[in-house]
């Protein structure tokens, strides 16, 4: 027999599956920046997979915040609405900035058409240097990592405030348990399926406009959560 929580774990799974299908905040940034930045498999899987879990953990904490506190679900959507719009501003605002930097980086290449990357890396400030060891690190995957975690997982606040008031913390940690599991794992196979895909595309003579399309492929998602509600 199937107990109210597994009825709420899984009616919560589907609802995880179908919001991060119908976002594409949840995938396309991570295509096109893997894409553009030439990321393993493995370092896209371990990107993607870090972002998915500061998503969800920002929405949990704000919902075990605003429970210990007894503040209203409906102020507690609120607070997501605002985030989830502020998220998007930032993606928009970051994939502008990366796309102008696209083109910037366009315009250093030599008269002979070859792009001197020593000195495109040199003058890029897409990066830091490791205090001690003086190694490069990337600043993108931080930059994805902080809008992920600011972003909301709206979804998830009434199922994880629902079954705390009514069956208990166990219930709250479990339904949201099913809700992270597959959202991250929509994500994941989402982004390295598309990621394995575009290794086959013949687009040779595009690949010098890649960060161009990375930078406005992500302000467009931006732009259609904003606009367009997605």
């Amino acid at each position: 027999m199937i107990t109210d929580i597994n009825v709420l774990a899984l009616d919560a799974a589907a609802v995880a599956f179908i919001h991060t299908v119908i976002g594409p905040d949840h995938y396309i940034p991570f295509i096109v920046m893997a894409k553009a930045r030439n990321w393993s498999m493995a370092k896209t899987a371990t990107i993607t997979f870090a972002c998915g879990i500061g998503h969800v953990a920002g929405s949990i904490a704000l919902g075990l915040i605003g429970y210990a506190l007894g503040t209203s679900l409906r102020y507690l959507e609120w607070i997501e609405s605002v985030r989830g719009e502020i998220a998007a501003w930032l993606l928009i605002v970051f994939g502008t900035l990366y796309a102008a930097w696209g083109l910037w980086r366009l315009k250093r290449r030599s008269p002979d058409g070859h792009s001197h990357d020593h000195l495109i890396r040199l003058h890029s400030h897409d990066h830091i240097h490791d205090p001690k060891t003086g190694e490069e690190i990337s600043l993108t995957p931080w930059i994805l990592f902080a809008i992920f975690v600011f972003g909301p997982c709206e979804p998830l606040i009434p199922l994880f405030i629902y079954p705390a008031a009514t069956m208990g913390w166990s219930g709250a940690w479990y339904v949201s348990a099913a809700f992270s599991a597959v959202t991250i794992g929509s994500m994941m196979v989402l982004v390295l399926a598309a990621r394995y895909g575009l290794e086959w595309l013949p687009a040779k003579k595009m690949v010098r406009y890649n960060h161009v399309l990375a930078g406005s492929s992500i302000a467009l998602t931006g732009v259609m959560i904003v606009f367009l509600g997605l």
